[in-house]
């Protein structure tokens, strides 16, 4: 076995970048990458093309040359377009002028609204088990995040527990509905206590709507929508799961003024601004596409329903997905870590899940399995689980 040369240099890296681990999420798909046969329900990315006019109008701007820098926050058109989507569907009122930045996708969006809210040595709250990519951003920008237990109140962060993970070093709480790994979703009654306990406080929010289009029953709300919010959130949002535009990569920032400037500076020094042929695409999507997450939410409806059943008939607990296209059953009753879990899963019967433990500590116990799959992949990534845990059981 060759190992890799060390070069003399590397420890003069920085130490931040170096102690950060990469995505459990990457790293169990490339694990399974490596099983030519296996079936992967690893990935959130859906399996739906752009629609067919996005990709014309993405098209159209290459051969109208539209292929040079745009302003750094983003055309001012499609900031207009941003706003008023948002408006509409979430009653969220921003001016394209000065509260609104088009970025690089709901990441880069996550990573300047952090960079420019904290402050080596302030804390950032999280709901765990939550989506891995939260923890690097925080800690890059010299901050630690503090992880609150929602296990024993259905994946939801209740303003109680929120209440006592609060202390003088709290900057920023990070909501992250519907959530990825858990599908849940937090109602105005929820967001109401917790909008009680913030407002009493001089603490940032960051309020992460990537899934804000994928809700089943019920409707999406925002923090923002609170009057006595309004002024320190920042929300996020973007095109990548509602559109089917995950490679475009277009997201949006939603903020005050005095945020967003602020927040400008960031965007402008690490990307200038985002692709401008994703931004005419991302024009079309909003004015002329504003129903085309319906029938993808239909289908991840009848997916989650599926998925749902199926674990259910296995034995396994799982709470019922709200929104996103995601469902966690808890399998503690195997006596195995998450990681070990998932490896025999996919050694035995070719079948990649993600280990629970991806999203903090607070996820073991479990396995996130994504249903933006097709039916006929579910109904055999299903029909391989239930033969392993068959096995398991005997």
């Amino acid at each position: 076995m060759t190992h890799p040369i060390i070069h003399p240099l590397a420890a003069l890296l920085n130490p931040g970048v170096r102690e950060l681990e990469i995505s459990g999420i990457r790293r169990f798909s490339t694990l399974a990458a490596q099983y030519p046969d296996a079936l992967s329900l690893t990935l959130g990315q859906p399996d739906f093309a752009t629609p067919e006019h996005v990709k014309q109008a993405g098209c159209q701007a290459i051969a109208d040359n539209h292929t040079v820098y745009t302003a750094n926050a983003g055309l001012l058109k499609l900031r207009q377009a941003a706003a008023d989507f948002v408006a509409a569907r979430y009653d969220l009122h921003y001016d394209a002028n000065t509260e609104v930045i088009i970025t690089n996708g709901a990441t880069q969006a996550l990573d300047i609204a952090l960079r420019t809210l904290l402050v080596p040595g302030s804390e950032v709250v999280l709901p765990g088990p939550v989506y891995p990519g939260y923890e690097p951003l925080v800690r890059l920008a010299g901050a630690t995040p503090v992880f609150v237990d929602t296990r024993s109140s259905g994946f939801r962060l209740t303003a109680q527990a929120l209440k006592q993970a609060l202390t003088a070093r709290t900057r920023c709480v990070l909501l992250p509905y519907p959530s990825n790994p858990t599908g849940t979703l937090l109602g105005t009654d929820e967001l109401a206590e917790i909008a009680a306990v913030l407002a009493e406080r001089e603490v940032f929010v960051v309020s992460d709507e990537i899934y804000s289009e994928l809700v089943y029953t019920d409707s999406h709300h925002s923090l923002a929508q609170f009057a006595n919010l309004r002024n320190s959130t920042v929300v996020i949002n973007g095109l990548s799961k509602s559109h089917a535009m995950t490679g475009w990569r277009i997201g949006f920032t939603f903020a005050p003024p005095y945020i967003t400037e602020q927040m400008l500076k960031v965007h402008q020094y690490s990307a200038a601004c985002a692709s401008s042929v994703s931004q005419y695409a991302a024009l079309e999507a909003l004015t002329h596409g504003q129903a085309d997450a319906a029938p993808m939410r239909e289908a991840y409806l009848q997916r989650r329903d599926l998925v749902c059943a199926r674990l259910r008939a296995m034995g396994l607990p799982v709470t019922v997905p709200a929104g996103a296209f995601y469902v966690f059953p808890d399998i503690s009753e195997f006596n195995l870590s998450s990681f070990a879990f998932a490896a025999r899963l996919l050694a035995e019967v070719r079948l990649a899940v993600v280990p629970g433990a991806a999203f903090s500590p607070l996820g073991e116990g479990h396995v996130r399995i994504s249903y933006a799959y097709a039916p006929e992949v579910l109904t055999a990534g299903m029909d391989r689980l239930e033969s392993f845990l068959t096995r398991l059981r005997t």
